[in-house]
């Protein structure tokens, strides 16, 4: 594992260089989008700048709820520091963002959803990665199985053999954000992203078995429950969008 990279005087950390390419690889997805939409593709530098802030502040502030001892014991060094970074929490602050900026641009929401949601998967997958490499502790549980590995050199260290559950998001998410991508011309935005909030929930529940975060009440983790409410919200969002005719051309 490799936690940061050493170019001179200046070190990069491994896990924000993946952060900056996820960015990178949705934005290039949303402007190739927004030209078929016939939308201006050079909107896609504000879409997704205004979800890179939007982010990053949400996820900041999520990891703070969670634990907000730490914040007042250091409010500024923890809300701008280099740990703490929530992905529950940088959805729904990037998502508030460029629903923002979408109103400012007058642009239509839904349209805007379905082409941001094969991105956002996209860029969750990169991300992922960026963990695995850096070893950053979203692995999980001890395990025998055959691609377990060890994270002696990571940012949280360990010696134990562990699975590997970054790859295992990658892996889920990648193949999600495949199928929107190819399903983009075929279902109404409303179904794409009631696809993607079942999918990408359905992932955190069943992968958060194996990961090592703490469970609630001996039952479900924090994320487990709000992967629930992502599921439920996509399955009602599919079942609402059923029962209502298409907007018009």
């Amino acid at each position: 594992m490799v936690s940061s990279l050493e170019l001179g005087p200046l070190t990069i950390q491994t896990f924000g260089l993946f952060v900056a390419l996820a960015f990178l690889a949705a934005g290039a997805l949303v402007y190739r989008r927004f030209g078929e939409l016939g939308w201006d593709p050079e909107l896609a530098y504000e879409a997704t700048g205004a979800g890179l802030v939007g982010g990053i502040v949400g996820a900041r502030l999520w990891w703070a709820l969670g634990d907000p001892g730490l914040i007042f014991s250091d409010p500024l060094g923890h809300l701008i520091g280099g740990s703490g970074l929530t992905w529950y929490g940088g959805a729904i602050g990037g998502t508030l963002a460029v629903w923002a900026w979408a109103r400012w641009r007058d642009a239509d929401l839904w349209t805007l959803a379905g082409a941001a949601v094969p991105a956002l998967a996209l860029g969750y997958a990169l991300g992922r990665i960026g963990c695995q490499i850096s070893g950053d502790g979203d692995y999980g549980i001890p395990t025998d199985v055959a691609w377990g590995m060890a994270f002696p050199n990571g940012v949280v260290p360990t010696d134990e053999i562990v699975h590997p559950t970054p790859i295992y998001e990658t892996l889920w998410i990648g193949l999600l954000a495949l199928a929107l991508w190819q399903l983009r011309d075929r279902l109404r935005p409303q179904y794409l992203v009631a696809i993607y909030l079942v999918g990408s929930g359905l992932e955190r529940l069943v992968v958060e078995f194996w990961r090592r975060n703490p469970s609630v009440e001996g039952f479900l983790t924090v994320a487990q429950i709000t992967a629930v409410l992502v599921i439920a919200a996509g399955a009602a969002l599919y079942a609402f969008s059923r029962n209502r005719p298409p907007a018009p051309a």
